[in-house]
């Protein structure tokens, strides 16, 4: 591997892989509670990974993985947007 060449590798929270941080799309928690989308990848706040696919999505919902990883309920239209993104 040669000098400088950093991959940002991140875990989806559904299959549990690691890829790399282009690929997955990142759900935010900002402090005020607020959940949402961050299509930059900047966003302050606890950001979970998933991969940019319907079966990750589903085994997200079914593991509750949103849930888990912000500590608390999380709304369905943060799924129902999550597949928009996918589609």
């Amino acid at each position: 591997m040669f000098k400088g060449s950093k991959i940002s590798l991140r875990m989806c929270m559904a299959c549990r892989e690691n890829k790399q941080k282009e690929k997955l799309i990142r759900v935010v928690k900002q402090k005020g509670g607020s959940i949402f989308i961050d299509k930059t990848g900047k966003a302050d706040g606890r950001g979970a990974y998933v991969c940019n696919n319907l079966e990750c999505l589903n085994l997200l919902k079914k593991k509750r993985g949103l849930e888990r990883s912000f500590r608390c309920k999380v709304d369905g239209l943060i799924y129902d947007d999550l597949k928009k993104e996918m589609i």
